[in-house]
């Protein structure tokens, strides 16, 4: 044997060892590795072992290091590339994790036609990645590759159903492929389809139980669908094994506040900062918490945050909301004005949003539900009761009426829930955010029997939420209010309520409210004052043309007379009057919402006028509002409906 071929015949030796010790015992792995490394520097294969090692001692710092070094000396080292997605994906790096997964993907294929498909999606054109993967199924149409590659460029373009398609194929034709299966299981969460993402990551999870990434991803998906538990506790499995991971601890803290868990969710929030004290999410976490108050010293380490020109723009704009709420907890209300501006103005760059097309929702709805089209189709719609659904702007009360009615022993709580939205945007045929929709006009082609069929499957999907097998529940999406005549065709003897409060303190609070997503609208105060009114407009419209359909519930009337207030709206839904809706707070149920920690506190007035501290810089929002604000509670004259089409 020549020397060279006594070298290679070692080093395959070495590195297959390494291999075999990575399982049971990855800190012997990472010491072959860098034996192996000690001898050949820079050797991409034993640079990988040694990233996996790391990875495998919780050290993804270290790991990801590693992997970066294996792929700047072997670029097209699939492996390498696939480990450091996965652990840039532990991190929190959805950007970074989608950069080495592209590259992976481009590692993986040899053939030329895949080879250029991969080349544009790495560099963001995936509109050319499309149309060579299209091209290329067509002659080679069970190249799961190719099909996994398509599904990827769909994803990227939010077309998440035709990527499910795609990756449902993919794993028929190879049930083996468990980054296709990876890929389906995220698609599938990211439309809200829990359960079937669970399912297919207890299927990775079988061949891997280790995996950080299927772990996390199915923490994300119990939460989803409620089972806060089984969350925590894979959380907790994670945290230790990996204790170095920010975003890992906090969403384990988002999942003990929900719980009620307060002071352990203010901790794993306090060790997220402190492992990265950049990370504005954490701060803002701390703050939207509301009952929280930040110390001088919070205040000064977010400052110095602010100071660096290099921070991240995310992190940047949760800085600006946090402190905001500082301020305006010591009182300096117009400092805080100017760090809530500041924050929305940055959000508002990065989720454009048109005022216009809510308007112009609101002129076709109103023009389509006209007293003849509902009485032509009474008695369509599945004819279940047990949906109660509560609309209407964020912070106007949702939260507190849903936490009234979970309090009566036949009503469960569960969440915002989105599936009306969906239903709506399967009926719009809309893909992309700026495309037309035909919703709500398709509505008018909808037969009994096609409503029926989506009531029912609107009650399907959402019983996974239902945990206590009570007759009625709550779904609280307040954006459902543009749903209203959709609600009553599919489900028509589901209850619905409005949740309704004075026009700047719900405005205003929505504007100091960083929302995750959904809520593009609150970023301007101008545009938050169009959507208040042309939500107005329209359930004004709603109670036109079914009389008592909507109970409304005022929130200042509530904090004034809850009594009152809670038995009209249990006689709205049917249910005798319990003592235990007021004393609402003693309820333990876990609840998601901004609003956690006020609404296991007995009502209070503070928050009423908490707006006026902002009076001075609320003309926008004044102008926006126009006779909406000037005729609070009563609704002033709107237009009348053109009918549709």
């Amino acid at each position: 044997m020549s020397g060279q071929a006594e070298a290679t015949g070692t080093l395959a030796t070495a590195l297959a060892h390494a291999s075999r010790l990575l399982a049971a015992a990855p800190a012997k792995a990472a010491e072959q590795a860098r034996e192996i490394l000690r001898v050949m520097p820079g050797q991409p294969d034993a640079t990988y072992l040694l990233g996996a090692a790391l990875a495998a001692m919780g050290d993804t710092r270290g790991a990801i290091a590693a992997f970066r070094r294996a792929v700047h000396a072997a670029p097209r080292h699939p492996q390498a590339w696939r480990a450091l997605g996965d652990a840039l994906s532990l991190t929190g790096d959805a950007a970074g994790a989608d950069a080495a997964y592209a590259r992976h993907i481009q590692a993986s294929v040899n053939d030329p036609e895949l080879l250029r498909a991969a080349a544009a999606m790495c560099d963001g054109k995936l509109a050319i990645a499309e149309r060579r993967l299209r091209e290329f199924l067509i002659e080679n149409p069970t190249d799961v590759a190719a099909i996994r590659m398509l599904a990827e460029t769909g994803a990227r373009l939010a077309r998440y159903e035709d990527a499910e398609r795609l990756l449902a194929r993919c794993l028929d034709l190879a049930p083996g492929f468990d980054m296709a299966r990876q890929n389906y299981a995220t698609v599938l969460f990211r439309q809200n389809k829990a359960e079937e993402a669970i399912a297919q990551l207890d299927v990775l999870l079988k061949s891997d139980p280790r995996s950080p990434g299927a772990r996390s991803l199915k923490a994300a998906a119990l939460v989803q669908i409620g089972e806060y538990a089984q969350a925590i506790a894979i959380y907790e499995r994670l945290l230790k094994e990996y204790p170095d991971q920010p975003k890992a601890w906090m969403s384990y803290g988002h999942a003990l506040k929900t719980v009620g868990r307060s002071d352990e969710g203010i901790a794993a929030y306090r060790k997220a900062i402190a492992i990265l004290p950049s990370l504005g999410e954490s701060y803002w976490s701390l703050a939207n918490l509301k009952t929280f108050r930040f110390t001088d010293a919070d205040v000064a380490a977010m400052r110095a945050q602010l100071a660096h020109a290099d921070l991240d723009d995310d992190d940047r704009m949760h800085f600006h909301f946090a402190l905001g709420k500082a301020q305006e907890d010591s009182g300096a209300y117009e400092e805080a004005f100017a760090e809530y501006e500041k924050g929305n103005a940055a959000r508002k760059s990065l989720v454009p949003y048109e005022a216009n097309d809510i308007a112009s929702q609101v002129r076709r709805a109103k023009g389509l539900f006209t007293p003849e089209f509902l009485r032509a189709r009474q008695g369509a719609g599945d004819p279940a009761p047990d949906p109660i659904f509560i609309v209407g702007l964020p912070r106007a009360g949702s939260t507190l009426l849903e936490q009234i009615l979970s309090s009566h022993s036949q009503v469960e709580g569960t969440m915002e829930l989105p599936n009306i939205v969906a239903i709506s945007r399967r009926l719009g045929g809309r893909t992309k955010r700026n495309e037309d929709t035909a919703y709500p006009e398709a509505l008018a082609e909808l037969d009994a029997d096609g409503a029926r069929a989506l009531g029912a499957e609107y009650l399907e999907r959402t019983r996974v939420q239902r945990k206590l097998g009570r007759p009625f529940f709550i779904d609280k999406l307040p954006n459902n209010w543009l749903h209203a005549g959709l609600i009553h065709l599919i489900l028509p003897n589901a209850k619905i309520v409005d949740a309704r409060r004075h026009p700047l303190a719900c405005c205003f609070s929505n504007f100091k409210q960083h929302f995750a997503r959904g809520q593009r609208f609150t970023y301007s105060l101008a545009d938050i004052g169009r959507y208040y009114a042309d939500y107005v407009e329209f359930m004004a419209h709603v109670d036109a043309v079914l009389p008592g359909r909507v109970h409304r519930v005022f929130y200042e009337d509530m904090v004034a007379d809850p009594e009152t207030e809670v038995r009209r709206l249990l006689a709205h839904c049917g249910l005798v009057f319990e003592e235990a809706c007021l004393r609402f707070y003693e309820n333990e149920r876990a609840v998601r919402t901004a609003s956690s920690e006020q609404v296991r506190q007995p009502i209070f007035r503070e928050g009423l006028d908490q707006w006026r501290h902002f009076e001075p810089w609320l003309g926008l929002l004044k102008e926006a509002l126009g006779p909406v604000l000037a005729a609070y509670p009563a609704v002033p004259e709107f237009p009348a409906a053109c009918p549709s089409g």
